[in-house]
Parts: C-alpha cells; sequence; structure tokens
C-alpha cells in the first residue's frame, strides 16, 4: 500500500513538472532592450541671421598733394574709433566627429560705422572735412568646436574684406574743392563662439570676431585731377558681438549605444 501511494504522488508531481514546462514553453520570449542615449546631431547645412554691434578704427594718412584746396601736406593724417549696428546672414556646413565639430562658413554684414572729423592741423582756420565710413563686410572662415548635450563651442579663423569710403570737402574760399573714393580691403578674421541646439533645426548662439585689413591708396582731388590728394586708409581693425539664429536642414537624431 505505501508503494502504491508513493507511485501516486511521483505520477502527480511528474505531470505537475510537466505542465509547468509547458506552460513556460508557451510564453514568449522578450529580449531586454539595448540602452540609447540620444544626442544632438551638428552635421548638414545651416543659413541664419545675425544682429548685434561693431567698432571701427579707421586711419588715413596723406601721401601726396599739389591741390590747391588740400590741407595736409606727406605723413599728416588721422585716425578716428566709430560703433554702430552690424547685421547680415550666414551659410555653412557642420561635420561631426565624436564630439568633435569642423565647419566652413561663409556670412555678409552691413554697418553703419562712420564719422567726421575737421582738419586743424594747421590751425582752426583751416576746413577740410573728413568724412569715413565701413558700410558692409564678407567672410569666409572654416570652424572646429566641441559638442555636448545641445551645446556647442567653436573657434574660427580666415578670410575678410570691407568696403570702405573716405570723402573730403572745402568749401571755404580762396580755393575750394572735394572728393571720395572708395575701395575694398582684404584682411583676416578669428572669432569665437557658443551654440545651442533648440531643436534638430533650431540654433541660436552668440559670438565675437575680430579682423583687420589692408591699406589702400584713395585719390580725393576731385574735380582738381590730374593734381593730387592722395591717402593711405585704411579700416586697422573691426570687432564685433552678435546673436546668432540659424536652421540647419535634415540633421536625424543620432543614438549612442
Amino acid at each position: 500500500m505505501f508503494n502504491s501511494r508513493l507511485m501516486t504522488a511521483l505520477a502527480f508531481t511528474a505531470l505537475g513538472a510537466g505542465a509547468a514546462s509547458a506552460a513556460d514553453l508557451s510564453r514568449p520570449y522578450t529580449k531586454a532592450p539595448i540602452f540609447a542615449e540620444s544626442y544632438y546631431n551638428w552635421s548638414g547645412f545651416y543659413v541664419g541671421g545675425q544682429l548685434g554691434g561693431s567698432w571701427t578704427n579707421q586711419s588715413w594718412v596723406n601721401t601726396a598733394n599739389n591741390s590747391v584746396f588740400g590741407d595736409l601736406a606727406p605723413g599728416q593724417g588721422f585716425g578716428q574709433r566709430s560703433s554702430g549696428i552690424f547685421g547680415g546672414g550666414q551659410i555653412g556646413y557642420n561635420w561631426q566627429a565624436s564630439n568633435y565639430v569642423f565647419g566652413l562658413e561663409g556670412s555678409i554684414a552691413g554697418m553703419n560705422n562712420r564719422g567726421t572729423l575737421t582738419n586743424t592741423v594747421f590751425g582752426l582756420a583751416r576746413d577740410d572735412v573728413f568724412s569715413w565710413r565701413t558700410n558692409w563686410m564678407a567672410t569666409v572662415t572654416g570652424r572646429v568646436g566641441y559638442a555636448w548635450a545641445n551645446n556647442l563651442i567653436y573657434a574660427k579663423g580666415g578670410y575678410a574684406g570691407v568696403n570702405s569710403r573716405l570723402a573730403v570737402s572745402d568749401t571755404v574760399g580762396p580755393f575750394t574743392g572735394s572728393g571720395s573714393a572708395s575701395a575694398w580691403h582684404n584682411g583676416w578674421t578669428v572669432g569665437a563662439g557658443w551654440e545651442y541646439g533648440v531643436t534638430q533645426n533650431w540654433i541660436v548662439g552668440l559670438e565675437y570676431d575680430y579682423s583687420a585689413f589692408q591699406t589702400k591708396s584713395y585719390q580725393l582731388a576731385g574735380g582738381a585731377a590730374p593734381l593730387v590728394y592722395t591717402f593711405d586708409a585704411k579700416p586697422r581693425d573691426i570687432q564685433s558681438v552678435v546673436a546668432r539664429v540659424s536652421y540647419k536642414f535634415g540633421a536625424p537624431l543620432i543614438s549612442r549605444y
């Protein structure tokens, strides 16, 4: 009798184990998900605008004068500093490798930096009135930066060119005259900035740039030519601080596993 009870208990145990195994086999197997961390992708083309302020140091020195109204001799000249609104647009492309971002950018901006100065080298009676302005600038620069989360800090450098104008007017006799000239000055620029990806397409930022330019010759004799009233003039440097906003095209979210 004991043996029959033992055999019965073993049979029920085997049946229960088999049912449990069958139940386990009927459940679908689900693989645990791999953790993926998303991060901002800076790669791609972008276009945008910038707005801020700039400062110009302008200088001009007479190099030749045989005009009847010019009141400066060679070696004499002036310098003046002015500030104004600075704004324009940018277009560029970024490549991202891990946390490092490399880019190429072109920009064009207008400004209203200008000044007026009256010549008093030979006394208060002298009345050459000089006026100058730098009105627009273009750059082509390379950029290199470091990205983390949605932030990018970067440095930039490359070509800069600026359009400059110098004019003189003498309206007090016995000799009067006036003249003006404009020139494109080639130069270089360096800068640094910070950008933040608000979304995968919209970017805001701040940037500082310093630019320096070559000296060009300006002939201001006007209607007195072929007589000369000639100056070496240059925007010695232009500094700017701008806020930027850009739209980046087709940049998918990237995952790090």
